[in-house]
């Protein structure tokens, strides 16, 4: 009888570390897949999406004079990491239910459910794969993709937006107003971000509902080799209790709160920063009472929703394309589309109302997010299991 009962714990021990081997082997089956046709997938866009980039901005290869390689080194080394880390969540849930919608159809999903492994267990790889994925996401946006959007912004801004009549449109505005710290404003008409020079500059300070001090200037220039401010024609302004005292200057160097990069007018400020310059940046806007404060909010969150976006289309693809359905995987693709679609959708709306309305910014950000949650606990409780 003891032998017996030694013989028996012995074989469940033995079935014990064969099933341990089997999960270990299904996880790296799974996430080999998941991988695998990740970024087979990536690499294919990539290239269809340089040529069609290319073949759009022929003329403008053109006008910038540079070779085949150059043109590569000044842009593409850029559009690239910019296109696919865009595009990078909805990749990964293409990849899921592609390889997935396979192995249903196959009925291997089938097989190792009907071996003794759960459906939780099933899901891990995939979870394993979502966070990895989320995490090389969520370091590229911190470091690597806003310096790929330096080269890539660069060569927009100098060969692309430049000859776009609806950039020269506007930016045919340039009178600047803006807020220089918590109780200094600031002015310039005209403002030439190019020779960094401007036309009738003022600043004032106030104190409480009260202007204490005033400056106007004639011209205001960049003074590259002082690395101040260099006004002309200046009249100085100053308010006490009960008096004033008013001054008159023909050239002067300051120094403001304010660089020749705080004038310019770059839509690609927000993705060229790091997540460090940018929360800097995010601080200083904040005290100049910035009109796209609220765009640089949304950037800073987006880049750590996004990595959780990852995880969740990763789960949901998993779930819809793990069971085999008439159609194979067609209409799993069609159905993935369809959420991928509203996603989008809600993005979008979520960054209109934070931008031009008063939705605030971290909610904004996450708003999808916090929908697809209970997107994927509904799919997970109504799976067949």
């Amino acid at each position: 009888m003891h032998k017996l009962a030694n013989d028996y714990k012995a074989a469940y021990q033995d079935y014990k570390e064969i099933n341990k081997d089997h999960l270990k082997k299904l996880d790296w089956y799974i996430l080999n897949k998941f991988l695998k046709v990740f970024f087979f997938s990536i690499f294919l866009f990539a290239v269809i999406a340089v040529v069609i980039d290319g073949s759009e901005k022929t003329d403008d290869f053109v006008r910038s004079g540079f070779s085949a390689s150059e043109i590569f080194t000044h842009y593409y080394i850029g559009f690239i990491p910019h296109i696919i880390a865009l595009l990078f969540p909805l990749f990964v849930f293409i990849a899921v239910i592609f390889f997935t919608s396979k192995m249903a159809g196959q009925t291997e999903i089938i097989a190792i459910l009907a071996s003794g492994t759960s459906y939780n267990r099933w899901l891990r790889p995939y979870l394993i794969g979502g966070v990895f994925l989320g995490l090389f996401l969520w370091i590229s946006n911190l470091y690597f993709i806003p310096k790929a959007n330096i080269i890539r912004g660069s060569f927009e801004a100098a060969y692309v937006d430049s000859h776009s009549s609806y950039n020269a449109l506007i930016q045919g505005s340039t009178d600047i107003y803006f807020k220089v710290d918590s109780f200094t404003y600031a002015g310039i008409y005209g403002y030439d971000t190019a020779a960094k020079r401007g036309n009738n500059f003022f600043i004032y300070k106030v104190q409480g509902d009260k202007v204490i001090y005033n400056l106007r200037a004639e011209t205001i220039l960049w003074d590259t080799a002082a690395k101040q401010w260099l006004l002309a024609e200046v009249i100085v302004r100053r308010v006490f209790n009960n008096r004033e005292q008013l001054n008159y200057i023909s050239f002067t160097n300051q120094q403001f709160g304010f660089l020749p990069i705080d004038l310019e007018k770059d839509k690609y400020t927000k993705d060229k920063l790091t997540t460090p310059q940018l929360i800097k940046q995010i601080k200083l806007e904040a005290i100049r009472g910035s009109e796209v404060l609220n765009e640089l909010k949304i950037e800073r969150y987006r880049r750590d929703a996004t990595p959780i976006t990852v995880l969740l289309l990763t789960l949901i693809g998993a779930i819809i394309a793990g069971h085999k359905v008439r159609g194979g995987s067609g209409s799993h693709l069609a159905l993935g589309f369809i959420i991928a679609a509203v996603f989008i959708i809600t993005d979008r709306f979520s960054t209109i109302f934070s931008t031009k309305g008063n939705l605030p910014p971290l909610l904004a950000a996450w708003i999808p997010n916090i929908i697809f949650v209970w997107v994927v606990y509904y799919l997970y409780k109504k799976a067949a299991k």
